[in-house]
């Protein structure tokens, strides 16, 4: 199976601040792998490393066989091919639903409109938003806002999806909507790197899990060893707290 990003040795530090300690991991074509741990433990800052949006300290990211670090990489380009969700949506407030998944494509990629908005029509129907194509998003609730966010990525037609706590800002009736459409996503083949809180979410869809801690990744493995055989003292106490029961 073809790897679509390695991260080998990866480390971020804010001024003095070591969030990230020398991260190793790779995402393979078609898997899913969801980041658990404890807020402050650096997932997000991974997640934000790996497309760029924070420059890592040093280490390197390989994709498709090629450091993106390196300065001859346009990271604009390596960006198109990376759909980002993010906690808070940042959908454009004064654009209706439909030229949120359009304005990306037509500026970024240089698609015409005409074949922007078929694309967004498509992946707006496969979140349940194709309905919604003429409404501001303040109009929508948290969790219809979420799903338009997750086709506007779409619409990029990424190799990688990366899910930032796609769920941490809704209201908890919305959480399940949302995660409906991710698991729909993952059925369908698609390659996703998920940092979340959400347990359920992270047993039953994810290919592997990774546990972090305080900026190091201190397990990883198939759901059913992290969540039932965990073998460090700290995914076990992270998980009792977590999901209040004995491991």
């Amino acid at each position: 199976m073809e790897t679509m990003i390695t991260v080998q040795h990866l480390s971020k530090s804010f001024g003095t601040h070591e969030v990230l300690k020398d991260i190793n991991f790779s995402v393979k074509k078609g898997e899913v792998v969801s980041i658990i741990g404890s807020s402050g433990s650096g997932k997000s800052t991974l997640l934000r490393c790996i497309n760029l949006l924070e420059k890592p300290t040093g280490g390197e990211i390989i994709y498709k066989g090629e450091n993106i670090l390196d300065d001859k990489h346009n990271v604009n380009q390596y960006r198109t091919k990376l759909g980002m969700v993010f906690q808070q949506f940042n959908l454009f407030n004064n654009h209706d639903v439909l030229n949120n998944c359009m304005v990306g494509q037509v500026k970024v990629l240089k698609r015409s409109k005409e074949e922007a908005q078929k694309l967004a029509m498509k992946y707006l129907k496969v979140v349940g938003m194709d309905q919604y194509i003429h409404a501001k998003p303040k109009h929508l609730s948290g969790g219809q806002k979420q799903r338009v966010a997750i086709a506007r990525a779409l619409c990029m037609e990424p190799d990688v999806m990366l899910f930032d706590e796609p769920t941490s800002a809704l209201d908890p009736e919305m959480v399940g909507e949302v995660l409906k459409v991710m698991k729909e996503l993952a059925e369908s083949g698609l390659t996703m790197l998920v940092v979340t809180h959400e347990m359920e979410f992270a047993r039953e869809v994810s290919d592997r899990v990774v546990f972090m801690d305080k900026g190091v990744i201190a397990e990883e493995g198939i759901p059913e060893q992290i969540f039932n055989h965990p073998t460090q003292e700290r995914t076990r106490e992270f998980l009792k707290r977590t999901l209040k029961q004995n491991i």
